[in-house]
């Protein structure tokens, strides 16, 4: 089964960055999309980020990002130590939440869908807090 682990939340002030990390345990055949999603207090879950990994395929690498955190905001992955990142730089109050690794999808339809479908994921972290004061 595959397991993510979050890691790399924090408190910061406006204008500040953190680095997020989730290792992966493993890699399956549903290995298409893997990301980012946030949920703040009272609100529904929200895509963040996605990356496209499935080996071989013309779209590997390719990457998506809600409009808000677009220049702000990078995905990435390290294939030799299974670990996705998303690195964060000029955080807003805004972006507080509970962010969450996410990944596991059939692959169907595009990045953007699925940043707005996060059912579609089959496994999830336990989520990192990322708090950011004005």
């Amino acid at each position: 089964q595959v397991q993510l682990v979050e890691s790399g939340g924090g408190s910061v002030q406006a204008g500040g960055s953190l680095r997020l990390s989730c290792v992966v345990s493993k890699y399956t055949a549903n290995r298409n999309y893997i990301g980012w999603f946030r949920q703040a207090a009272g609100q529904d879950r929200e895509g963040v980020a996605l990356i496209y990994i499935r080996p071989g395929s013309s779209y590997y690498g390719n990457t998506y990002y809600a409009d808000s955190v677009k220049g702000r905001f990078t995905i990435s992955q390290d294939n030799a130590k299974n670990t996705l990142y998303l690195q964060m730089i000029n955080l807003q109050p805004e972006d507080t939440a509970m962010y969450y690794c996410a990944a596991e999808t059939p692959g169907t339809y595009g990045g953007d869908w699925y940043l707005r479908h996060p059912g579609e994921f089959r496994r999830w972290g336990r989520g990192t807090q990322v708090t950011v004061s004005s």
